[in-house]
């Protein structure tokens, strides 16, 4: 890939922002020999993309192709969450960082991140317009775009297919769709958790997943009517509309508690997060909740467990890949939230998102930026973060190739089963709210089973709670702002 100067609209100049330096980190290094200039970029990635080894793979062979072009890329050596708008203005943001279109267009809503030209990236006729979307900002009645797509993501079941149920044809696929039903329903995925738990007396468990994570358990409000923010009429999001105690949310968060009630109690805290990568791999949850992009850590758990049975790695590997599954969540739910009934007659809608590349503001080198972004989301990259992390990539040329979920997803988001997530700045206050609300709830479960008083006896007391949850966001937005 050639060095040229490219053409960019940067976000600073459309809407006053001053222009900053990014300090020390974008000093201009001269080079040895020939006196050239070298520009070192800051690089900020996820921890996956880190502990796997993709990251160095990529810095590896960027380098390799730049060593003669004056630009080098270095890990910005940064905590993935890193704040953007606390850090950029002072000097010790990153250059160019990779984050969920939610948080990235945050920034781009204050003016901290680039607004981009598509023409510049060679990737951008492989990537379909639900992607592009989730990047674009509107200011003064313009449109920018601030990101580029590098792959979506939705909630996925992960399972070992070696430890299906022997008898799940003839007890377990009552429609005969060659499909379990309980990766079709909610009510029977219960029901099946429910038969593992009681049956090894607590010591083995069905569905385990984090109950204290919005984006993970987004289900059970989507899917009975809640929201995150009402549009206007122009199809841009309302902050002031907060919907997540909308329609008939009480009886999904409801269910959601009746499915706590048989998880092991680590669904009510972060260690679930770690822990279910292992948990799912030695067979003490038959599945767990996750994205895309975090394959590879179920599958290197699986492999260390086949390992430790005397496989070899290569063994390991090729067994660990043969048996891992990953499907989407069930497709139906239950409209009373009643799991024990047996229903399921709600469509489920998930969370969703966009997870891309976004260029920040506060850099001085953005052609060099943007020749990085380039490389990044090449075909060969691409393919390369797709084989480490087992990522649904965006790009449609890199997913035919590889086969694999992006097709499904993105099929799922057009169909309306995916609710997107708004990137608007707002959105960074429902978290803390929401979460609390949810770990709360799914405690009650336990509450019950230890003989203590329970808080949400029931679907109206979580309606009250959702009412003040919704009340909190919007304080949380407009009065305490203020």
């Amino acid at each position: 890939m050639k060095y040229q100067k490219v053409t960019a609209t940067v976000l600073t100049t459309v809407m006053a922002l001053g222009t900053c330096a990014c300090g020390k980190s974008q000093e201009t290094q001269t080079g040895t020999g020939e006196g050239v200039e070298t520009i070192t970029l800051r690089i900020l990635e996820n921890d996956t993309a880190k502990s796997e080894g993709y990251l160095d793979e990529l810095l590896n062979a960027f380098n390799e192709a730049y060593k003669d072009k004056g630009i080098q890329a270095v890990d910005a050596n940064m905590e993935e969450y890193s704040n953007l708008a606390e850090n950029g203005p002072y000097g010790y943001g990153p250059d160019v960082l990779y984050q969920a279109n939610d948080k990235l267009m945050a920034y781009a809503e204050d003016k901290h991140l680039m607004a981009i030209g598509k023409e510049d990236f060679e990737c951008a006729d492989q990537i379909p317009q639900e992607a592009w979307d989730a990047f674009a900002v509107t200011v003064d009645g313009q449109k920018y775009t601030c990101g580029v797509p590098v792959n979506v993501q939705e909630p996925m079941l992960f399972y070992r297919k070696d430890l299906l149920p022997e008898d799940w044809e003839s007890t377990w696929d009552s429609d005969g769709s060659g499909t379990p039903d309980f990766f079709e329903n909610w009510s029977s995925l219960y029901s099946y958790s429910k038969e593992l738990y009681e049956s090894s007396n607590g010591e083995k468990f069905g569905l385990v997943a984090p109950c204290n994570d919005l984006y993970m358990m987004a289900e059970f409000i989507f899917s009975y009517g809640g929201y995150v923010f009402g549009q206007n009429e122009d199809g841009s999001f309302n902050s002031e509309d907060i919907g997540f105690a909308a329609g008939d949310t009480a009886n999904g968060i409801a269910a959601m508690r009746q499915f706590a009630g048989i998880m092991s109690e680590e669904c009510l805290d972060d260690s679930i997060k770690q822990s279910r990568y292992s948990k799912v791999a030695d067979g003490s949850y038959f599945c767990s909740i996750s994205t895309p992009d975090t394959y590879v850590l179920f599958h290197d758990r699986l492999q260390e467990v086949y390992t430790g049975e005397g496989l070899s790695e290569e063994e390991a590997d090729k067994k660990a890949t043969e048996n891992l599954g990953m499907v989407e969540l069930p497709g139906k739910m239950p409209s009373d939230g009643d799991l024990e009934s047996g229903t399921a007659d709600t469509d489920t809608i998930v969370m969703g998102g966009v997870n891309g590349y976004g260029i920040s503001a506060y850099t001085e080198h953005r052609d060099a930026c943007i020749e990085f972004v380039n490389f990044a989301t090449s075909y060969e990259m691409i393919t390369k973060r797709a084989q480490i992390l087992g990522i649904a990539p965006t790009r449609g040329d890199v997913a035919d190739e590889i086969g694999g979920v992006t097709g499904m997803i993105f099929e799922s988001l057009n169909e309306g089963h995916i609710y997107l997530m708004p990137s608007v700045k707002a959105v960074d206050q429902i978290w803390d709210p929401m979460q609390t609300l949810l770990s709360d709830v799914a405690k009650d479960a336990f509450r019950q089973s230890k003989g203590e008083t329970v808080k949400y006896e029931d679907t109206s007391a979580i309606q009250d709670a959702l009412d003040k949850a919704d009340q909190s966001i919007y304080d949380a937005i407009y009065t305490l702002a203020n």
